[in-house]
């Protein structure tokens, strides 16, 4: 039975509430069809769908329902241009459909970040740089990511950060599009481990408490962490701007992670504000460390 996207999103990503979702999404005028009558549905009736793939109405129709379980590659490529999937939403597309013609994943083994990476990361004093998990938890942040995350009350995931902390309204001088992009990215990690009990548990918390995130979830986007630009405020150091790139981690433990670096243009205001605040964390850590020991010694006494 197919699930039934009116009744709130749910945790796991099925392929009918994928096709149904983009299809709802493609004008008719985008794929040659005419689009000045009454419509009925937002985007491409089943039917139109069905012409523009080569495949009959009643066998899309059974795709869209979750009664037929094991459309060929030939079919998954056809319904991607019918839909005008990029790359990367075609790939989910394909993803989805062998999740759900496949047998039920065990559950995954806790992720580890490698200690040949965490060493790496502690060498990079004037760049932030964190590994993200597969469910976009912040696995390991060295200390200027430390530094330019410190308004959070926790660093523990990214998706509850944009969603469920005030401070991310300040923090992304455009909360929309960043939050976008985890609900995308988070609908990729959903095509890749269809049965991840953390990954599920997230989904339905954040549907659950974000009226935001119930609406960007509806819509299917599918977008991995790759390479971009992000406009930051921080309390300390003002406005930021920095360029992110996103690095596959390779190993056993690493169970989808990445390695996510964040640089300013040289010779830019962002790259002096990072230095500030580079300066800053690293004197603050050092009268910390002072008190400690001013305290050990007191108690000594």
């Amino acid at each position: 039975m197919g699930t039934d996207e009116t009744a709130g999103p749910r945790s796991r990503t099925t392929l009918e509430g994928f096709l149904r979702a983009r299809r709802d999404r493609v004008r008719p005028e985008e794929v040659g069809l005419a689009g000045t009558e009454r419509r009925r549905v937002p985007g491409l009736r089943r039917e139109e769908v069905a012409v523009l793939a080569g495949v009959s109405t009643d066998y899309y129709t059974r795709l869209e329902q979750g009664r037929e379980r094991h459309p060929s590659a030939q079919v998954l490529d056809a319904l991607a241009r019918a839909l005008l999937l990029d790359e990367e939403a075609a790939g989910h597309l394909r993803r989805l459909a062998d999740a759900r013609g496949g047998r039920p994943r065990g559950p995954r083994r806790s992720e580890r970040v490698d200690p040949h990476l965490l060493r790496l990361l502690g060498r990079w004093a004037d760049t932030p740089a964190f590994v993200l998990g597969g469910t976009l938890d912040l696995l390991a942040l060295n200390g200027l990511a430390r530094a330019l995350y410190s308004g959070f009350a926790s660093t523990g995931n990214l998706a509850r950060m944009t969603f469920l902390d005030p401070a991310a309204r300040v923090f992304h001088r455009d909360w929309d599009r960043a939050a976008a992009s985890v609900v995308a990215e988070l609908h990729k990690a959903a095509g890749t481990r269809p049965d991840d009990p953390r990954l599920g548990a997230l989904v339905g918390e954040l549907s659950l408490r974000s009226t935001e995130f119930r609406v960007l979830w509806s819509r299917h986007e599918v977008r991995g962490k790759g390479r971009g630009t992000k406009a930051l405020h921080h309390a300390a150091v003002g406005d930021l701007e920095v360029h992110y790139q996103g690095f596959t981690v390779n190993g056993a433990d690493a169970g989808g992670q990445q390695l996510i670096v964040y640089q300013a243009e040289p010779g830019s205001p962002s790259e002096e504000a990072l230095a500030l605040l580079g300066s800053l964390h690293t004197a603050y850590r050092a009268d910390e460390g002072s008190e400690r020991d001013t305290g050990a010694a007191s108690g000594r006494a």
